[in-house]
């Protein structure tokens, strides 16, 4: 499975957009800072349709060492949940192409849902 890294995506979002890729850069830099920020503050994200990020407490527990059989006092502490969100599961079961995901019907909720119109390089061309 290939990775796409963050320097691919401000490369891909300069070209669809037609912005200065210096621009995309701290674009993305900041909403990535901003995730940060909000999530290390406590609070939940909420992305309709992609996701939420939130903070899970784990519990202290006792684990036991593989190698010596030893039983270790594991601390309390905070780690990031991801849920995934109504599009990208959509998107993930590669049944229906992201732009026309929203029209595929799949809502959960009796709310209305904005459109949206997402294209891949493929499409772009």
């Amino acid at each position: 499975m290939p990775t796409t890294t963050k320097k691919d995506l401000i490369d891909r979002i300069a070209k669809e957009t037609r912005q200065k890729r210096s621009v995309v850069k701290r674009t993305v830099q900041s909403f990535l800072d901003n995730v940060i920020r909000e999530i290390s503050r406590g609070n939940r994200l909420e992305f309709r349709d992609f996701g939420v990020f939130e903070i899970r407490h784990r519990a202290p527990r006792i684990a036991q060492n593989p190698k010596t059989l030893e039983r270790v006092p594991v601390p309390a502490k905070k780690t990031v949940k991801f849920k995934v969100g109504r599009l990208m599961k959509i998107a993930l079961e590669g049944n229906v192409r992201l732009e026309g995901a929203r029209r595929a019907g799949a809502s959960t909720s009796s709310k209305p849902r904005q459109r949206v119109s997402v294209t891949s390089d493929s499409q772009a061309s």
